[in-house]
């Protein structure tokens, strides 16, 4: 696959909590049709800069910049919407919601003010609704779901913004493996359908077979950005989490393990 051009381009971007500075001069590019995984340690910036790219959290240097020229800082609410969805780590928990119609909003920033009429609508939600799998529950409150079927219908949501751009924080944290799986399968198509990816992962495995391109952020720098083989690598890895990692390449990716524990033989005492 040949890249196109970027569809969003993050250019030195320094990102803080009040005088906290947490990322330091990103530059950093989402392409469509590629993954773009962001992996790293615990506290190493990677939510953070995800949502500087949304403009949620507003750069304190650098520049956010669209394909067309428009910078994200620049745009208000809704037509960022209309650009770039994005599913955070933890949602709102709404009671008496149907899930068809948290998924319905997704399309806000199409309905206009006033809440115009939405032509296609319909259509985007139930469309999103069948790739996420959640169709037959549509009518369910989503109180009621077990918590990686909200996770799908919050995926849905997202899918139902119909943008050329999706962000995804943390998207399988908490879910079993099944529901790992049908999350990483949805965000594998999205991207061969052409929507430019990023994703933040801690699985660096699931990165591994997942991404087009890995970029390791470390106390809030980035120390590579690269394909998979390129940036997860046992010398990166091992010095950016602090202990040996191991990392082997098998048919459907890399294997990556923190080195085995050697136990000391137990010591006899003498009677």
């Amino acid at each position: 696959m040949t890249p196109g051009p970027d569809a969003l381009r993050a250019t030195d971007v320094s990102l803080a909590y009040g005088k906290e500075r947490i990322v330091h001069g990103a530059s950093i590019s989402l392409v469509p049709g590629c993954v773009t995984a962001l992996v790293g340690p615990n506290g190493s910036g990677k939510s953070t800069l995800l949502r500087g790219l949304t403009a949620l959290h507003r750069p304190s240097a650098g520049h956010v910049v669209f394909a067309d020229g428009a910078e994200a800082s620049s745009l208000g609410e809704r037509e960022l919407a209309r650009r770039i969805a994005m599913l955070a780590q933890s949602h709102p928990d709404p009671s008496g919601v149907s899930v068809r119609e948290v998924v319905a909003y997704g399309r806000f920033a199409h309905r206009g003010r006033f809440r115009a009429a939405d032509p296609h609508g319909d259509e985007a939600i139930e469309r999103a609704m069948a790739a996420t799998g959640v169709a037959e529950l549509a009518s369910h409150p989503v109180s009621q779901l077990s918590g990686g079927q909200r996770q799908r219908v919050w995926l849905a949501t997202c899918l139902a913004q119909e943008t050329g751009i999706v962000l995804l924080d943390e998207p399988t944290t908490y879910l079993d493996l099944r529901y790992q799986r049908e999350i990483l399968e949805i965000v594998r198509e999205l991207a061969d359908a052409g929507v430019a990816v990023g994703i933040v992962l801690h699985d660096l495995e699931q990165a591994a077979e997942i991404a087009d391109r890995v970029v390791l952020l470390v106390h809030g720098r980035i120390a590579a950005d690269g394909s998979p083989l390129e940036v997860l690598t046992p010398e990166r890895l091992s010095a950016a989490y602090e202990v040996p990692i191991d990392v082997e390449a098998v048919a459907d990716g890399l294997r990556i393990r923190p080195r085995r524990i050697r136990r000391q033989p137990a010591v006899s005492r003498a009677a």
